[in-house]
């Protein structure tokens, strides 16, 4: 622990994002566009969803950043509270807004998918209603975190609510392929262990598109954290200006 204690050091972790923001940016611009062009224009339509297989590549690379996020964050918070890291709460809070969003996505995707693949808008199967509830936990985190005066009251308790609600993690994960609970979802295409099920000229935009979101994740996270510590210092900053200004009253 004595390592990554070390390079949780605040003004290391800066020296360090400062060097790996710009090559993640560089990826964020890159690959949206490319991403954008090969999932809308060059790849053909489903033989049988036709043109709304192209939902596809915005909803499923949300959901897999969804399930991704909400895993670093309990795994944040885990180290936080264990090991009372010092940026382990920062970025378990960082995480919170980018993995709620993510989730929203997924749902709204979701249900624009749903309505002419399914007929239907929403239906409260498994995998369905555990996402949702993984959105009201990100949500939850985020509330309970500033709920508290004291912010170390808040990240314990928002910790502790991240880390019992994981075990929602894998029941979106298997709750088709493993679990075979009752779902319209169909099961794993892309993660087989006996290989791909989708087609490259599907599985290329997929994937272009997972590493735009997973690109645009770490910078967000960076930016947030970056800000965070920032912010941390000014105020320290304000208050040691404001103690000397004080000068004694003399009797």
């Amino acid at each position: 622990m004595v390592n990554l204690h070390r390079f949780a050091n605040p003004k290391r972790f800066m020296r360090l994002s400062e060097l790996v923001l710009p090559w993640v940016l560089s990826v964020v611009i890159l690959a949206f566009p490319v991403g954008l062009y090969l999932a809308l224009i060059a790849s053909p339509p489903d033989y049988e969803q036709r043109e709304t297989v192209r939902i596809m590549y915005i909803h499923v690379p949300a959901a897999w950043l969804a399930l991704f996020s909400y895993t670093c964050m309990a795994g944040a918070s885990a180290v936080g509270a264990i090991w009372r890291h010092p940026l382990a709460d920062l970025a378990a809070k960082s995480i919170a807004p980018v993995g709620a969003g993510f989730t929203f996505i997924c749902l709204v995707t979701g249900s624009l998918w749903g309505q002419p693949t399914w007929g239907t808008w929403w239906v409260w199967d498994a995998r369905l209603t555990s996402v949702l509830i993984l959105f009201f936990l990100f949500v939850g985190y985020m509330v309970l975190f500033d709920s508290f005066d004291d912010p170390s009251k808040g990240a314990r308790a928002a910790g502790i609510l991240a880390m019992v609600g994981i075990v929602f993690v894998p029941i979106i994960k298997f709750s088709v392929d493993i679990l075979e609970l009752r779902t319209l979802h169909q099961g794993a295409s892309v993660s087989k262990l006996s290989g791909s099920s989708v087609h490259a000229t599907m599985l290329w935009p997929l994937m272009t598109m997972a590493t735009a979101y997973m690109a645009y994740f770490i910078a967000v996270l960076l930016i947030r954290m970056r800000s965070a510590i920032l912010s941390a210092r000014v105020r320290a900053q304000s208050v040691m200006a404001a103690r000397r200004a004080v000068k004694p009253i003399k009797v």
